[in-house]
């Protein structure tokens, strides 16, 4: 496993706390907290990251590498840089993925790259209103007749 090792207890063995390393790469409010979860909004979005009790003590088997999270950013590249100042070692994947300190798997995924669209309010209500789609990205909306008005 490559990222923070992720033992029983992800947040003492990482020596990290999770909803620090959040903040630092993502803009989010706090809804809420417990000694073993944090609830956050993200922009139009809802995100529970909860940490979980771990019968084994295989290291290997503590973090799950198939369920993960996969978030929309407007600036990858800002949060591969938010990782490498935090140390934090990315998986090998052809994407970005990395483990967060309670085990989660997340894969960051840039708007610009992904069909999904934000309503055109939304952005601007997250002043993100110069965000554009990658060629492919239209492309394979147009395929499905849903191609954002030139």
């Amino acid at each position: 496993m490559v990222g923070w090792e992720c033992q029983t207890n992800p947040r003492e063995a990482s020596g990290l706390d999770p909803e620090a390393v959040h903040e630092s790469l993502f803009e989010f409010h706090v809804r809420g907290r417990t000694d073993t979860a944090a609830f956050l909004d993200m922009g139009d979005q809802f995100l529970a990251l909860i940490e979980t009790a771990d019968e084994t003590s295989d290291a290997e088997t503590a973090a799950d590498d198939h369920r993960h999270i996969g978030l929309v950013v407007d600036d990858r590249d800002a949060v591969e840089r938010g990782l490498d100042a935090h140390g934090v070692e990315t998986l090998p994947t052809n994407g970005l993925d990395f483990h967060d300190p309670w085990g989660n798997r997340i894969q960051i995924v840039a708007y610009e790259d992904i069909q999904f669209t934000k309503a055109d309010h939304v952005r601007h209500g997250m002043g993100l209103t110069d965000l554009e789609k990658s060629s492919a990205a239209v492309a394979e909306l147009a395929e499905k007749g849903m191609a954002p008005d030139e």
